[in-house]
């Protein structure tokens, strides 16, 4: 099968909105030869990410819809749309492979549709965009529900965002400073021939100049390092970490900041992490494993307290579930999987989570509420919602050279070449 029919198998799915990229490239790779891998992933994240721009485009071509159990021809004809739009690649090679595709999916009889819907778009291109030129959607490559909610939310900012959500995220690292420091680790990089520099913000971050196979990271296999965007590495700092702690991590997958408040206060007491999902929780184990850190690891949900032993922590993290909208960029299909009404729904679990939370950290203890959305509504309201009904809650300012100070907490947007979009607030618990 070729690359174009694997990538229209897992993209049908998606797009039928009936599984994620992430769940769905897994299997889709091990499928193709290891030097066609980095092709298929570009296709798969590629035509996701130009989703919204490439199924106008669609909409304007198609006679009618293709039905539910054909959503992977749909992929097929927005693989090609992709491949003539944004890769270099021969537009006779892209039609042919891309129409060849359809009778290895077992659907010959789409073969002649697919051509002259592909042959199409080579000739009507320009009047298409001329067509599509006042088409929101189209042009800023976002469902409509999340231009108009980034509008409303960040008149000053919502292009820029809008703007960095179609770019290629940068590879970012956190330098282990129990094995080596960040000036040693850039030495070593640069050894390898891996052009890399300090992050602006986290004192143990380095980003590369282009993403490269962690196999080729020096040390990578021996916790030297992980993968780990800028602004999720600020968290650490933020909870203030003393030796002799109780430290609860909720919500805890895939386990990088939990790893991280490990490798930053080595003295802890205990660290406990709650994961609702078993298979989630895997992630976080493998973590610990390649790190060699320790951590009570309790399957659970973190809005209620039945896996609690009783005895409250000096610090919790709360890395709430949420919309990701600030992370678009390494999670393109959350612009087709996220629906407007997920937001308020959204808002009430991370509320349920802050409440229960707030009853496990002891007087006097410290609570970073964070999450990698940009929509106020998951983040500084939730946190003034919790504030009003706990008056033992106290708001603490986060003074930082990063993001924009709000009436509660800090908000970060996805930075050119930079970090992703992300949201920090600080709750202190009265001593009384």
């Amino acid at each position: 099968m070729n690359i174009r029919a694997i990538a229209a198998q897992a993209l049908g799915p998606v797009i039928g909105r009936k599984e994620s990229l992430n769940t769905a490239l897994p299997r889709a790779l091990q499928q193709c030869h290891e030097n066609d891998r980095a092709l298929l992933q570009q296709l798969c994240y590629g035509t996701m990410r130009s989703l919204p721009k490439l199924s106008c485009l669609a909409h304007q071509l198609l006679k009618k819809p293709f039905k539910p159990q054909d959503q992977d021809l749909y992929a097929l004809v927005l693989l090609g749309f992709y491949q003539h739009l944004e890769m270099r690649v021969p537009a006779h090679a892209a039609i042919s492979e891309t129409v060849e595709a359809a009778a290895q999916l077992n659907k010959g009889w789409a073969k002649g549709l697919i051509n002259a819907l592909l042959r199409n778009l080579q000739r009507e291109q320009e009047s298409l965009f001329e067509q599509l030129g006042d088409n929101p959607e189209f042009s800023y490559n976002h469902p409509q529900w999340m231009i108009s909610k980034l509008q409303h939310n960040w008149p000053d900012h919502w292009e820029d965002i809008l703007q960095q959500n179609n770019q290629q995220p940068p590879m970012t690292l956190r330098v282990n400073q129990q094995k080596t420091s960040r000036e040693a680790y850039l030495q070593e990089l640069h050894d390898a021939d891996i052009t890399a520099s300090a992050t602006p913000y986290s004192a143990v971050g380095i980003q590369l100049a282009s993403p490269v196979d962690v196999t080729l990271l020096p040390g990578f296999a021996y916790g030297y390092v992980s993968v780990q965007d800028e602004a999720a590495q600020l968290s650490s700092d933020l909870l203030d970490l003393q030796p002799g702690q109780r430290v609860l991590d909720a919500c805890a997958a895939p386990g990088g900041k939990l790893c991280h408040i490990l490798e930053h206060q080595p003295d802890l007491e205990q660290v406990t992490a709650i994961e609702l999902e078993d298979k989630r929780a895997v992630r976080i184990e493998e973590n610990l494993s390649r790190l060699n850190l320790d951590a009570e690891v309790i399957i659970g949900d973190a809005a209620t307290n039945t896996w609690w032993d009783g005895l409250q922590y000096d610090r919790i993290l709360v890395d709430a579930p949420c919309s990701a909208a600030g992370v678009i960029r390494r999670n393109p299909d959350i612009k087709h999987l996220r629906q407007s009404e997920d937001i308020k729904a959204l808002a009430e679990i991370q509320l349920a989570i802050l409440k229960n939370c707030w009853q496990l950290l002891k007087p006097g203890g410290r609570l970073l509420y964070a999450t990698c959305s940009v929509f106020p509504q998951e983040n500084e309201r939730v946190v003034e919602r919790f504030t009003k009904l706990h008056l033992d809650a106290c708001h603490h300012p986060i003074e930082a050279d990063w993001g924009i100070e709000r009436p509660f907490g800090r908000q970060l947007f996805p930075q050119p070449q930079g970090h992703d979009g992300f949201y920090y607030a600080v709750l202190l618990k009265d001593q009384t």
